[in-house]
């Protein structure tokens, strides 16, 4: 029968994001098993993909990975990371790994570390293509299948691990996992689907944990949570006194991220939250039960790639003449025409976004109905850093002196809180591959090599 319990620590959503000592400390209290830590997402957008960069800085991961390699070396429990480095393609993990090595020689101690590598080359995708097997469009992706062009345009790709890598690295009895890019339930699943637990409940159990305290009331991203996997239920609480877990808490966390709320669908099957039942037990604490899990035909694994598409300018401009207010779109428009009489219209686009109005839902907006300001974010994507900037500093100008019947003053349009008004955000990238791909063995795509640190 094994084990009848076994209990994982998620210290925080995203390492990095940080979390109280206390809460950290009142989890060893419980004895976990293991300590799970998601660090990466696709939230951010492909840049950092495309890139090779972390979305988190430096200072506040080495922060966290000190305290939290400290207390699992401490107590000789494993530590596992996934999607290092925010996208998980090498560069990421390589980025990851030095910050393990400046912990582990602050804390005089040498680390067994296994590492999952999850990158994919074209050549790769490129012969698969070439066999005629299936490489199917993820959902929410609307450019249809993958095709040679597409692949070779394509920077840098990445598939997401499921949960059979994380359990091959926990039987090397490493200190630390890291894992390239992995689905987010991954690390905090391995050790239950390791010890024999059912898979739906461990499943169901890692998708509250891999987002810290958010399922809590009042929920946190920068707080720990702690799971309690049985044979037939689970149970989660807050690390911290002044959080609780409730069941609605709980139960409307299944709609974090997700079209469907009753699937938590990972490489190999899904855990099916239909039937599962909510119940509170005092002290914070809530118990699941009813989760099962259903097999899939066919172990897909998801795959991502991003192509450079531009390089990014910005202007940000304030407004608040009503006159100038009213006419805007017309305005806009009409400062388009000037650009592309004087730029044509190949090799750029712009796009004007109007804070206070309806920037964010944009056409959907139900009441776009500005108040007495708006903000104007002028966004150029262009071919060539000079296109870009020739293209923003122009929309800048021709929108600050346009004018129109009735209009009081002869400039002024804009007022422009940064000097200089034109700014380089940086290069820009575009999700190229977002398809599901077919393995016969789950581990295909994701070697796993010791290493030594410290």
């Amino acid at each position: 029968m094994g084990l009848a319990e076994l209990r994982i620590l998620s210290p925080t959503a995203i390492l990095g994001y940080g979390f109280p000592l206390e809460s950290l400390e009142r989890g060893l209290r419980d004895e976990p098993d293991a300590i799970a830590v998601d660090a990466g997402s696709t939230d951010p957008g492909p840049y950092y993909l495309g890139e090779g960069v972390p979305f988190v800085s430096d200072a506040a991961v080495e922060r966290d990975l000190y305290y939290l390699l400290q207390t699992s070396l401490e107590n000789e429990i494993p530590l596992l990371i996934g999607s290092a480095g925010g996208a998980g393609a090498k560069p990421h993990v390589n980025h990851l790994l030095a910050l393990v090595k400046r912990v582990a020689k602050r804390l005089s101690r040498k680390l067994r570390v296994a590492v999952i590598w999850s990158d994919v080359s074209r050549e790769y995708l490129l012969e698969r293509l070439a066999r005629g097997d299936s490489i199917e469009p993820a959902e929410g992706y609307p450019y249809g299948g993958l095709s040679p062009r597409i692949v070779k345009e394509s920077i840098r790709i990445v598939a997401q691990a499921g949960v059979e890598p994380f359990m091959e690295a926990l039987k090397l009895n490493v200190d630390l996992v890291v894992g390239g890019r992995s689905v987010d339930v991954a690390p905090f699943a391995a050790l239950a689907w390791l010890r024999g637990f059912d898979r739906g409940l461990a499943v169901h159990m890692a998708k509250i944990l891999e987002c810290g305290a958010i399922a809590a009331e009042p929920g946190s991203g920068s707080d720990g949570m702690m799971g309690v996997l049985r044979r037939s239920e689970f149970e989660v609480y807050p690390l911290n006194p002044r959080r609780r877990a409730t069941r609605v808490s709980v139960a409307e966390h299944a709609l974090y991220e997700r079209t469907n709320p009753v699937r938590e669908v990972v490489p190999g099957g899904y855990a099916d939250l239909a039937d599962a039942v909510y119940e509170e037990i005092g002290g914070g604490r809530v118990v699941v039960r009813g989760t099962r899990w259903v097999e899939a035909e066919r172990y897909m694994v998801k795959l991502e790639g991003v192509k450079l598409t531009g390089y990014r300018v910005i202007v940000f401009a304030g407004a608040r003449d009503p006159d100038f207010i009213s006419r805007l779109d017309q305005l806009v428009n009409e400062a388009i025409k000037v650009v592309e009489d004087v730029m044509g219209r190949e090799g750029y686009r712009v796009e004007v976004h109007v804070y206070g109005r309806d920037a964010i839902l944009k056409s959907w907006e139900p009441t776009p109905q500005p108040g007495h300001e708006v903000g104007l974010l002028i966004d150029v994507v262009a071919d060539s850093w000079e296109r870009a900037e020739a293209v923003a500093s122009l929309m800048r100008s021709t929108l600050m002196h346009i004018g129109w019947p009735g209009r009081k003053t002869t400039a002024g349009n804009l007022a422009l809180p940064l000097s200089p008004s034109e700014v380089r955000v940086g290069r820009v990238y575009e999700w190229s591959i977002w398809h599901l791909l077919e393995l016969k063995d789950p581990l295909e795509l994701f070697p796993i090599e010791e290493v030594v640190v410290g």
